[in-house]
């Protein structure tokens, strides 16, 4: 069977850099989605949104752009940005699950307003010919806010519904819902994507065992904790490359530079750094170790001696 492997935007982590860091030294995404750009009630695009959807700055890569947003205007000034830009598509983000985002109405706890959903979806549709598809979670309180929403989907011309099989209010914790997956898969006409959990070869098999009929697979935080993970789909292998560490090196160091270059001063170079190894830490034989080690490191050359004894260390393990 063909599938497509999409890249999950994850703020803070996904951005240009990481896109490219990645796709040049493991591959095997097919499509990136990029983190949200959100207004906050102004017509105004922020710098970081601009850089990070720059054509220039995503040359060889297919990426689609994310708006997260309840208010239609925002929404067609961004769609009309990136048209300007050359992109055809837009994706609406009503799966983020922080409460920051839920509280305002946006994200996942905004899939409980159907009614809102349609009035936006309407004008953008009645003003606007750019190519909608949606990220979603189930619900933010349970799973059956998806299902009151999705015969409002069905009315619209949408592309595709990416789907994180969880409610909102989990944020990331407990396991997924299949069985809730399913019902969305029995209850639209839509095209959909899974997305959730996806940390091996062996959970991928499965799930594409669970769900034959899809056929577009998202990978968000697996993408991050274990890179390698897209291109060993693709050959359906669980072994690591011979190269492992050195490839991690390259692709570790590629990113290290970039954000020492962006990012303003050695605090938030740090920072930036300590929550990508909450995620890399688990690529190596003593997760833990190896991020008691980063976290102790409270400066840049303690940095930089901390990565080499980790990657060292697993080399002669």
């Amino acid at each position: 069977m063909n599938y497509t492997l999409l890249s999950s935007p994850l703020q803070g982590f996904t951005d240009f850099r990481f896109r490219n860091a990645f796709n040049n030294y493991f591959g095997g995404i097919d499509t990136f989605y990029s983190p949200y750009i959100r207004l906050n009630g102004k017509r105004v695009i922020k710098p970081a949104y601009q850089r990070d959807i720059l054509p220039e700055n995503n040359i060889g890569l297919e990426v689609i752009p994310q708006i997260i947003t309840n208010d239609a205007d925002e929404f067609l000034f961004v769609a009309n940005y990136v048209q300007q830009l050359g992109y055809k598509e837009l994706n609406w983000n009503l799966g983020c699950p922080y409460p920051m985002v839920t509280k305002c109405g946006m994200g996942s706890g905004l899939i409980s307003q159907p009614e809102k959903i349609n009035s936006i979806l309407k004008k953008v549709h009645a003003e606007s010919d750019i190519v909608v598809s949606m990220k979603m979670r189930l619900g933010y309180e349970n799973s059956d806010e998806i299902l009151k929403t999705l015969p409002i989907l069905d009315t619209y011309p949408i592309k595709n519904i990416a789907i994180h099989a969880r409610i909102g209010k989990q944020l990331y914790k407990g396991g997924v819902d299949l069985n809730a997956f399913q019902k969305c898969i029995d209850n639209t006409n839509h095209t959909l994507y899974y997305n959730g959990d996806i940390t091996s070869v062996a959970k991928f098999n499965e799930m594409q065992q669970r769900f034959p009929s899809i056929n577009h697979w998202m990978i968000g935080r697996g993408l991050i904790s274990d890179p390698f993970l897209p291109s060993m789909i693709k050959n359906n292998t669980s072994n690591y490359p011979a190269n492992k560490i050195e490839l991690f090196k390259a692709f570790h160091d590629t990113l290290y530079e970039g954000y020492s270059e962006s990012l303003s001063g050695a605090s938030h170079l740090l920072l930036k750094m300590y929550h990508l190894w909450e995620y890399f830490s688990t690529l190596f034989s003593n997760p833990r170790k190896a991020l008691k080690k980063i976290k102790k490191a409270k400066n840049i050359r303690a940095y930089e001696t901390a990565v080499n004894e980790i990657l060292n260390a697993e080399e002669n393990f």
